[in-house]
């Protein structure tokens, strides 16, 4: 197993692709800790799948775009489960509002969520780990519209692209101190944020005619790179950002 023994924190693990990361995070031999926001019964289903596994897991409900909140669920996590040695930074909201609607609440909130929680929970992370000396993997969940312009996403898809900008960065500080820092850009992929879309008849062949592989990809098809990324086998693998897309050729 990829993560035997690892103690992993994944934001936004309750549904969609975090439930699949944190769901192949168990079956690799990690125990997981489980965020979210809002709808704690879907978070407390992600972590009995967990301890069927015969791992440990636990839910913290935590906004990852407030410091206080984000101290606090590192400290818990550390103290219940142990040193943590790896973090998904996988929370994220999208929403489709023309630019020239676009108002400064619903910019803001979408980036302090999809950029700043991505940087909040890290620092606060590494700030924990790098004194001990120990080594530890970051992983951020980007887009494939970091890379792709589309109506609607002047404030989405330039979050996206930050994060690829953020990894790059943050990779190159604290690298050195043993914590590597990779990036997954997610294609289409089956979840509740993409629900609307797959039920889109008008929409959907024209996007599935893009991707190479003539279909949405599946939240564990994610958690499966994310895994490798987190995993000793990436270890010399560091502030680079993976498409993971099915070959969508439209980028």
């Amino acid at each position: 197993m990829k993560l035997q023994g690892k103690v992993a924190i994944i934001t936004g693990a309750g549904r969609g692709i975090g439930r699949g990361i944190a769901e192949v995070f168990a079956e690799e031999g990690a125990d997981v800790a489980i965020n979210y926001i809002e709808e704690p019964a879907k978070a407390e289903e992600v972590a009995r799948y967990v301890r069927s596994k015969g791992r440990r897991a636990m839910t913290v409900q935590a906004d990852v775009a407030n410091r206080r909140q984000v101290e606090a669920m590192v400290e818990r996590v550390w103290k219940e489960l142990g040193p943590v040695d790896l973090l998904v930074n996988n929370a994220g909201i999208e929403t489709i509002v023309p630019f020239l609607e676009l108002t400064d609440e619903q910019w803001t909130r979408l980036l302090d969520v999809n950029l700043r929680g991505a940087w909040l929970c890290s620092q606060v992370l590494c700030r924990h780990v790098i004194p001990t000396g120990r080594a530890a993997a970051i992983v951020n969940v980007g887009s494939i519209q970091a890379g792709k312009i589309l109506p609607g996403r002047t404030h989405y898809a330039p979050s996206k692209l930050a994060i690829e900008a953020l990894t790059r960065n943050m990779s190159a500080e604290v690298t050195p101190s043993k914590v590597r820092v990779n990036c997954v850009h997610p294609g289409l992929i089956d979840t509740p944020m993409t629900e609307w879309v797959m039920k889109a008849p008008d929409l959907l062949p024209g996007i599935l005619a893009q991707i190479s592989m003539g279909r949405a990809g599946q939240p564990r098809e994610i958690g499966t790179v994310v895994a490798f990324l987190c995993s000793d086998e990436a270890n010399y693998l560091t502030g680079q950002s993976l498409y993971v897309d099915g070959g969508w050729v439209g980028k």
